[in-house]
């Protein structure tokens, strides 16, 4: 770790971020109670709690991580980034595999097309911006073209997903989700002076979409009928149960505008973009300090402040749609807090907020197919003491597309609730529930309150659920990245440690997809692998490859001096080993593959926080230039798979 960096002001930073807040009020059973619990049953609690869940967890046939494997996995054989590498750096450059080439593309600023505006830095238009990559690379898909994706029946298929082929891996659209940027890096200020400063932050948040091509082994944009940029001005449908409910229409008439705070992502295997709106309360504010403006029941739980949250954005000051105390703009923030399909294909093809999914801070929408051909799509609600939710299509998928209905429409949303044994129900949220048909007039209105409705029904409180992962390799095996939860005083909510600063990693399977039974285990415990060459802390973005090897990227305080990392896991064997180290300040996130494997695309997130003297990647160190974020593409020197 860079020694300059004041950690204690990094921790603190971070613990500013709305995420490690809460704004869950009920007392609803955590999950340290349920995780507890189990372990007196299994007369295993003796000793430290630490010890306790290593035995529960092997006697599961999930061994917590100790850093110490019991065999070698045959699915990883690079060599990793060390500690004594991490420890010998300043945490100005990345490090990486020795067997691994990396090559950086598309940092925030320059234009989603070549023949586009240039990066200026603190000099570029809102419009320029608009037409640029946005801040915050966050999480993103490669999507091949459908020009190329004609049937070869030569080719051996990978799976179903967009009938993607082993040829179709030099040229492709990237989706990117763009989540947050600080004033003082995107503007070179402390808050915004006018309304063009705000459009100019503004349009650095949301989607790029970006037609990339390999060409003599380095990937590049290219111009794109298909390029465009999606932000918070850009226009937007509603779809499913809230469209059209009076909870999102304003009393200005103001048509729906914007996606913001783009974090975790999904793809659906019909071949659109799933992009997860989270802390959308950030850019929410009240100008009439003397107004009796009192945050609702609704907006309380989703942590609205009259001075903003995180960020001091202050859109609110010069853009009235994100007045909460401008009575014209009465809802606005509602249109916020759902997940977003993009059709990668289409650049006419309008963003549309498909509202039967739950409206909260979504993060991550993995998805799997049952045997009645139902999709189901697992979801995490990213902030501490909130929920894991799950969707499942009202009939078979590829029956609904044929019909012309779109999947993501009609289904149930449901939430989970963890038992001991390790066994679990996901409860359902609708009108067939008593209680909440005792609360609402419609589903609806139901879904613009959908935390509150999980609140209701007793959802088990988590510690952050973020990304969710799951392939056909893991046959419909789901895994959850559970960052952190510092704030717990008498255990976790998401790991036996009193507090869970450094997170854990759940893997749950439904007895059906479309069913409400489920059974869960520990996968991997944070803490247990410090002061291992295996260390790592504050799991967040996650993937899964084809062969079942498990991706996970950090965004927190790593132990060890290690910087935010990229790390793959065996699933089997639990050996850990560290493919990527980031930069200080950064978050490592974001997973997307080439569909042969041989490139595996991730983002370093707001390197040294936008501090020059912190880092200047992807510049060269001068502790002048500030640090964009930016895309890395990573492959075997040797040609192989990424991740063996």
């Amino acid at each position: 770790m860079n020694k300059a960096v004041d950690k204690d002001v990094i921790d603190s930073l971070l613990d500013d971020d709305i995420e490690y807040q809460g704004n869950n009020p009920t007392d609803n059973r955590p999950f340290y109670d349920i995780l507890k619990s189990e372990m007196e049953r299994r007369d295993v609690l003796k000793g430290s709690l630490a010890s306790a869940a290593t035995g529960f967890f092997a006697a599961s046939g999930i061994a917590a991580s100790t850093g110490a494997q019991a065999q070698t996995s045959s699915l990883m054989n690079f060599t990793p980034v060390s500690l004594a590498d991490a420890e010998a750096g300043d945490g100005k450059q990345p490090l990486v595999s020795p067997d691994y080439d990396m090559q950086v593309l598309i940092p925030w600023g320059d234009p989603i097309e070549p023949s586009g505006p240039a990066y200026k830095e603190h000099g570029n238009t809102s419009q320029e911006q608009a037409n640029q990559v946005g801040i915050g690379h966050d999480g993103m898909w490669f999507f091949p073209l459908a020009e190329d994706l004609e049937p070869d029946p030569s080719l051996p298929v990978i799976n179903d997903f967009l009938r993607r082929w082993f040829n179709v891996n030099t040229r492709g659209l990237m989706c990117i989700n763009h989540e947050f940027g600080n004033n003082f890096q995107v503007l070179g200020k402390e808050a915004p002076e006018s309304l063009e400063d705000v459009r100019i932050s503004q349009h650095a948040h949301g989607v790029s979409v970006i037609q990339i091509e390999q060409i003599d082994g380095v990937w590049q944009p290219v111009d794109s009928q298909f390029a465009r940029r999606i932000h918070v001005n850009t226009p937007v449908e509603y779809s499913g149960p809230a469209a059209g409910h009076p909870l999102l229409q304003t009393p200005a008439g103001n048509i729906p505008l914007g996606t913001v705070n783009n974090c975790g992502n999904g793809t659906t295997p019909w071949g659109t973009y799933l992009t997860c709106e989270e802390n959308f309360n950030a850019y929410f504010g009240a100008t009439n300090t003397e107004s009796t403006w009192v945050p609702t029941a609704l907006q309380e739980r989703f942590g609205f402040a009259e001075g903003g949250t995180f960020g001091n954005y202050q859109w609110w000051v010069w853009d009235k749609r994100f007045d909460l105390s401008d009575p014209d703009f009465t809802n606005e923030e509602n249109r916020f807090g759902w997940m977003v399909e993009i059709d990668p294909q289409d650049a006419n093809n309008a963003p549309i907020k498909r509202t039967a999914m739950g409206r909260f801070k979504h993060e991550g929408a993995a998805w799997t197919v049952g045997d009645d051909g139902r999709i189901a799509f697992y979801m995490g609600d990213d902030e501490r003491f909130d929920y894991l939710y799950k969707y499942v299509s009202a009939e078979p998928y590829q029956q609904m597309l044929a019909a012309g209905v779109s999947p993501l429409d009609e289904g149930t949303l449901y939430v989970a609730q963890f038992s001991e044994g390790g066994v679990g129900e996901w409860i359902e949220l609708s009108l067939n529930n008593a209680t909440l048909a005792s609360m609402y007039t419609d589903m609806g209105e139901l879904l613009v309150n959908t935390r509150l409705a999980a609140d209701a029904v007793g959802a088990t409180p988590m510690d952050r659920p973020e990304w969710t992962a799951t392939t056909s390799a893991t046959n419909g095996t789901c895994y959850v990245t559970l960052t952190n939860n510092s704030r717990r005083t008498e255990a976790n909510a998401a790991n036996p440690l009193v507090p869970n600063a450094d997170g854990h990693i759940i893997r749950f399977t439904d007895d059906t997809p479309s069913g409400t039974a489920f059974s869960w285990e520990i996968f991997l415990i944070a803490e247990d692998t410090h002061g291992t060459e295996e260390s790592f802390s504050d799991p967040d973005g996650l993937g899964i490859d084809f062969q079942g090897r498990v991706w996970i990227e950090t965004d927190g305080g790593q132990k060890d001096g290690l910087q935010d990392q990229l790390l793959i896991a065996d699933p089997d064997t639990k050996e850990i080993r560290r493919l990527f180290m980031g930069v200080n300040g950064d978050e490592i996130t974001g997973i997307a593959f080439t569909p042969n494997r041989r490139t595996a695309f991730i983002n370093v997130q707001h390197p040294g926080n936008g501090d020059p003297t912190a880092t200047n990647f992807p510049a060269a160190t001068d502790n002048v230039t500030v640090p964009r974020d930016c895309t890395v593409a990573l492959s075997r020197k040797d040609g192989g798979v990424v991740g063996s």
